[in-house]
């Protein structure tokens, strides 16, 4: 049986293809993909940034929901009919990473969608330790946006965030409003930087407060909200020079920095500020399975409403158009590609 998949091919462009299907091994779940958001992530692949890496013909996505079509033989926690999303992590088990227990940091990391073929295709088979089911009430579409949430989930999480703090989010495309979105479900005082006007009033209408650093010096407003301490914690996901000179100016003393966003160029830091504050700075990559676990919940309690996000869906044949809306529309958010037609 053959299957419709895009294929990135280089050069700002995706080329639809068939491709013959294999049944799912014996420790495998093939999936009937029904949703896969545009990542941020897959932006970078889209314009070149990524190429050595992905080369000129790999099928791309992660941030996917679907039905289970198949299992392998040894696979007992997942039956055909389950509605799921993928961690797109598969680690070695043998590195020191592994061996200490971190394997979503993994030496040997292969990210699914990256290192090997990913969702935006009809099916999509993975390891079974991959797979988080879902409760069959939760949208497929919005079920989509859990793997971004999973990624804020871990990264608050990184930052240690109390209710009663004060947050500042550098960034409001969809993983810093998810980010702010967590962050105030935890109880904490939510600001977000952004010059994006659209993603501002979004911000604002999700109940957060709004820096725009293109009218204001954003370090010195932070400061006043918060009657001079600065941000308890500040998550850098803008990946800007000006949004890194942000990070280090707006903490408060003793206040922690995450790193989200994945810089294309390697930013400049202003070290002095980490030893005149005593600042912390933490990594914040990927996501552990107890963060899907937490965002598929947060999700599907009501308790963080996501069709909001969702500023646009269109079918797997029209993914190239997709992808250049997206990266020129300033009023997108969150694009889904419908990969199967009965989604």
């Amino acid at each position: 049986m053959d299957i419709t998949a895009a294929y990135y091919t280089g050069d700002k462009t995706f080329r639809i293809e068939q491709k013959t299907n294999v049944e799912p091994a014996a420790d495998e779940v093939e999936i009937d993909i029904a949703y896969c958001g545009i990542c941020g992530t897959d932006l970078h692949v889209y314009l070149g940034h990524m190429d050595q890496r992905i080369g000129n013909h790999r099928v791309i996505g992660h941030e996917m929901s679907g039905v289970v079509c198949a299992v392998g033989s040894h696979v007992k926690d997942h039956s055909v009919g389950d509605h799921v999303v993928v961690r797109p992590l598969d680690h070695c088990n043998e590195c020191p990473a592994c061996n200490s227990g971190n394997k979503h940091v993994c030496q040997n990391l292969k990210f699914l969608g990256l290192d090997t073929d990913g969702a935006f295709q009809q099916k999509w088979t993975v390891p079974s330790h991959t797979v988080h089911q879902l409760p069959k009430a939760l949208p497929l579409e919005q079920a989509a946006l859990i793997e971004p949430m999973a990624v804020a989930c871990h990264d608050v999480k990184r930052g240690r965030v109390q209710a009663g703090e004060d947050v500042l989010v550098i960034g409001g495309g969809p993983i810093g409003m998810l980010v702010a979105l967590v962050a105030k479900s935890a109880g904490a005082n939510v600001t977000v930087s952004e010059i994006n006007t659209h993603r501002l009033a979004m911000a604002e209408k999700l109940g957060m407060q709004t820096i725009n650093p293109s009218n204001v010096d954003a370090a010195a407003t932070m400061l006043e909200k918060t009657n001079s301490k600065g941000a308890d914690v500040v998550f850098e996901v803008s990946g800007t020079q000006p949004g890194v000179d942000l990070m280090s100016a707006a903490v408060a003393v003793r206040g922690r920095i995450v790193m989200v966003a994945i810089h294309a160029t390697k930013p400049q830091v202003d070290l002095f500020q980490f030893f005149w504050k005593e600042i912390e700075m933490l990594g914040a990559r990927v996501y552990e399975p107890q963060d899907y676990d937490d965002a598929i919940a947060l999700v599907a309690s009501g308790k963080i409403e996501v069709k909001p996000l969702i500023t646009g869906i269109e079918p797997l044949t029209k993914i190239d158009s997709a992808f250049a809306e997206l990266a020129g529309n300033p009023t997108a958010m969150k694009t889904l590609i419908q990969c199967s037609g009965d989604a």
